[in-house]
């Protein structure tokens, strides 16, 4: 290049140079943020028979479960529980296996996950507690009302996985994309319009709001660092979600024998967690409620107000006290 009909080319050259800095600038700086966020949540390790257990607790009131759903960990759970959850509950939010801070066994399995969570509320002193379940979290929370009923005062499914149909994630489209956190960074960051909702579980063709945008946005960068989730998101999508979807006689979920109250919380529209499947698992165990949610896909965009109003209602119901209004958070 020895002329100045060469300059555009030098242009192109300049100009994808400087683009290339600015994406590895912002990489860094939003990577830098994700892990301050997580630093930031205030979390514990307990030490347990199935090792460590990494967990957050906040509030001070009746003791809450949380248990997060696919890609998540225990900041999922405190972001899960701020938008369905009374503040004034006391929230205890663990990292299931595989998940930041809580790495996973030997042989695990989901049974064995219910028995960690009982050794964690057994480090805590906590006798009994209210048990919420998210997503793919709804498996080791049921196992759990199963091998522990004494230990569980209710039973919350929100967009449970449950017996029936339910679509699993190719595994090109994970290796690809959820075990790298540039790829997926980049894919979140510069398509989300072409990715983020069928990885968010939005209803196709559903128009977003902008606080919808925001919250999808929200949940998508939450998932970073993926890398601190590989083992637990690779249990979750094709071990404990197909195990789950293909128990249809309940042989290793005996739906029948659940002693807790429970409410099962559903929208019409969400393309994970279908909601046939889920009026189905109310149909299965005794006593259960259906929350049908009239929309919001598989986050119930829309609706936070109305299903924290429906769980609180339900956990008075079934004899939960209920939060005072001079509890402060810890």
């Amino acid at each position: 290049m020895n002329s100045l009909a060469d300059l555009p080319i030098v242009l192109i050259l300049l100009g994808i140079a400087v683009a290339g800095v600015a994406v590895a600038v912002r990489y860094r700086s939003d990577m830098r943020a994700a892990r301050e966020r997580i630093e930031r949540s205030g979390s514990r390790v307990a030490r347990t028979d199935y090792g460590s257990i990494e967990y957050a607790r906040v509030g001070s009131g009746y003791p809450v479960l949380v248990v997060h759903g696919n890609a998540g960990g225990f900041d999922q759970g405190l972001m899960l529980a701020g938008r369905t959850i009374d503040p004034r509950f006391q929230v205890i939010a663990p990292s299931r296996f595989g998940y930041p801070g809580s790495p996973m066994p030997p042989a695990a399995s989901v049974a064995m996950q219910a028995d960690a969570f009982a050794c964690l509320l057994d480090a805590l002193a906590i006798e009994q507690a209210a048990v919420v379940g998210y997503s793919a979290g709804s498996a080791s929370a049921i196992q759990f009302a199963l091998r522990y009923p004494e230990r569980v005062s209710a039973l919350v499914l929100v967009e449970p996985v449950a017996p029936g149909k339910g679509p699993v994630m190719p595994k090109s489209i994970f290796t690809i994309f959820f075990t790298n956190n540039f790829i997926y960074w980049a894919t979140v960051t510069y398509f989300q319009p072409i990715v983020g909702g069928a990885w968010a579980g939005v209803p196709r063709g559903k128009r977003l709001t902008p606080k919808d945008k925001a919250e999808v946005r929200m949940l998508l960068s939450s998932l970073l660092p993926v890398s601190a989730r590989i083992d637990g998101s690779s249990f979750d999508i094709y071990v404990s979600t197909p195990g789950l979807l293909n128990d249809q006689e309940g042989n290793d979920y005996p739906f029948g024998t659940i002693r807790a109250p429970t409410l099962v919380v559903s929208a019409v529209d969400d393309p994970l967690a279908l909601h046939e499947n889920a009026r189905a698992l109310v149909r299965k165990i005794p006593g259960a409620r259906l929350l049908a949610v009239p929309g919001g896909g598989h986050m119930l965009l829309g609706h936070d107000e109305e299903v924290r109003q429906g769980i609180t209602e339900f956990l008075y119901d079934n004899g939960i006290p209920g939060p005072s209004t001079n509890q402060k958070e810890k």
